[in-house]
């Protein structure tokens, strides 16, 4: 299914039924009396987190969406039904908008997550709740209140551990191929990918992290050249970047295609370019070997690079272990300390409380 991460719908919540007027006419019932009952509340919209789902490509072919209407109220004092709630599945990591205030709504993240997006109208009254003392035979009864309508822009943010960044060709597609089961486009031609792909990599049995490659950013993405500017929150809520670069480029200096993708991200979010990012040295195996120190020492001078450095080749699958074990670790030990921190901000039993004695 083609990867789509945007989408605009339309959701109409369920009018609220309307109460109805009637009275009692029975034989051998020596009072009558009011006993119109009121009507059903329409039904509510919600959007709600499923992790089988990993696109929005469904909400480009149908864009509106209606929830049930309430039914109008019954005689004998009976209310009418309900109108059923509609629940639209969208994948982990969606972002909802309203386009006409420009707010967000909400963000759906975690599995089975839900939020109200179009509340249903409310029920109308029928008219025994009119009797009083001083009204024994009421006339009048209300209408449901219609439900709520909204435009939404859906924006999808992939939720992953580790971000790829590089310029296009950098191989950040064939390193996703060698360390998951990820099958990206692979071609010897810049922006072979068009859309974001995600990867398992599996370290141990019960050890995983999950590798997000978006398109190849150019100089100017964060104004919207090329494709960086769609797809760079993607990387967005991503624990580690890996910034892959090409050390063997055919035209540009790697130094400068380096600086070029900081110079992006810092334009686009400075939050996102102060995140642990680690320099991923890519296509290694083309140097010759006694030139591959001198050169990788270059580009760490002209970077001023102080962060972790690894030396792949990912064709060939060199020093990519090393880098996924790392990772591993390195997601780990993040779980570790915010679990950690969970545990001091929010002690199980809070303070202890004095017993009493035992009589």
């Amino acid at each position: 299914m083609k990867f789509v991460d945007e989408a605009l719908i339309t959701v109409h919540a369920g009018k609220g039924g309307n109460g109805i007027c009637s009275f009692r006419r029975e034989k051998y019932v020596e009072y009558g009396g009011p006993n119109g009952g009121d009507g059903g509340h329409g039904g509510s919209v919600y959007l709600e987190a499923d992790r089988a789902y990993n696109t929005l490509a469904d909400f480009r072919f149908v864009s509106k969406y209606l929830a049930e209407d309430g039914e109008k109220g019954q005689t004998r004092n009976c209310t009418g039904k309900c109108g059923d709630d509609l629940v639209l599945k969208v994948p982990q990591g969606t972002v909802v908008i309203d386009v006409e205030t420009e707010e967000t709504l909400g963000e759906l993240v975690k599995d089975g997550e839900r939020l109200l997006v179009a509340q249903g109208g409310f029920r109308g009254l029928g008219n025994v709740r009119f009797k009083s003392s001083l009204n024994r035979a009421p006339r009048q009864c209300t209408n449901g209140t219609p439900g709520e309508v909204r435009k939404l822009k859906l924006e999808l943010k992939v939720l992953a551990d580790v971000g790829l960044l590089g310029y296009p060709n950098a191989g950040k597609s064939t390193l996703i191929r060698a360390i998951s089961a990820a099958k990206p486009k692979v071609a010897n031609y810049p922006f072979t990918t068009m859309h974001p792909n995600l990867g398992v990599v599996r370290v141990g049995v019960s050890q995983s992290f999950v590798v997000a490659d978006i398109p190849g950013l150019i100089e100017g993405a964060a104004e919207g050249a090329g494709l960086g500017l769609r797809f760079l929150r993607h990387v967005a809520r991503t624990r580690l970047l890996w910034h892959v670069v090409d050390v063997n480029p055919v035209d540009d200096d790697p130094v400068d295609a380096a600086r070029a993708i900081v110079a992006e991200l810092e334009k686009y979010s400075p939050e996102l370019a102060a995140r642990e990012r680690w320099l991923v040295l890519n296509k290694t195996d083309l140097l010759p070997e006694d030139q591959q120190k001198e050169w990788i020492a270059h580009i760490l001078e002209g970077l001023g690079w102080q962060g972790p450095v690894f030396e792949i080749s990912a064709l060939d699958g060199v020093g990519t272990q090393a880098l996924v074990g790392k990772t591993m670790q390195y997601i780990e030990e993040m779980e570790e300390a915010k679990t950690a921190t969970s545990a001091l901000e929010n002690p199980v039993g809070g303070e202890f409380e004095q017993a009493e004695p035992i009589s």
